[in-house]
């Protein structure tokens, strides 16, 4: 959590985006997209614009969701949800890639799909790095599912903190209830 952010008062402590696992995984898909459109397309290609704002939205969202939260936990639900949604349709283009090359998209029982699971949960914080071999590999089958397995974890990450954001919620109410509460407890005071 940012600690720099008020800790009294109605508006709690918000931020902390960098310590999410499904925004440092976004980080990985966006360096690895970047990597990706620069290898396996044309510099003029189009769709080299579309992945690498798919992965973008999904990175940014996170952190613009997270920021917002101390206001607003309608817009951080609202905007986890679209860096979902935009991981999502960054894997259609993953996979677009590997049908429109005759090459298959792996499922979830391939023998790779299990290691690259491994060594995400292995390591306690993977970056790029952890995954670079597989992401840079020679062959565009291991380097397209790659990207595709590491959205498919994040998006399942996205998932699970849609879901605690609407247990806090409903727990915790937002920003409207907080302030009321804090108004009531100042006249208490003031008695």
């Amino acid at each position: 959590m940012n600690t720099d952010n008020n800790t009294e008062g109605f508006i709690p402590i918000h931020g902390g985006y960098r310590n999410l696992f499904s925004y440092q995984k976004a980080e990985i898909i966006f360096d690895g997209t970047k990597y990706f459109t620069n290898r396996f397309f044309n510099k003029f290609d189009r769709t080299i614009g579309q992945m690498v704002q798919a992965a973008r939205s999904g990175k940014q969202n996170i952190a613009e969701g997270s920021m917002a939260s101390a206001t607003s936990k309608e817009t951080e639900i609202k905007l986890t949800n679209v860096a979902r949604a935009s991981l999502e349709e960054l894997q259609l283009d993953y996979e677009d890639f590997l049908r429109t090359n005759k090459l298959p998209v792996w499922d979830k029982s391939h023998r790779l799909v299990a290691r690259l699971r491994e060594l995400n949960r292995s390591i306690p914080r993977p970056t790029y790095d952890t995954f670079k071999r597989a992401i840079e590999h020679e062959s565009p089958e291991i380097c397209a599912n790659t990207m595709i397995t590491l959205i498919k974890i994040t998006t399942f990450l996205l998932k699970k903190q849609i879901e605690q954001l609407e247990t806090d919620f409903l727990k915790e109410g937002g920003l409207r209830e907080r302030m009321t509460k804090a108004r009531i407890a100042e006249r208490k005071k003031n008695k």
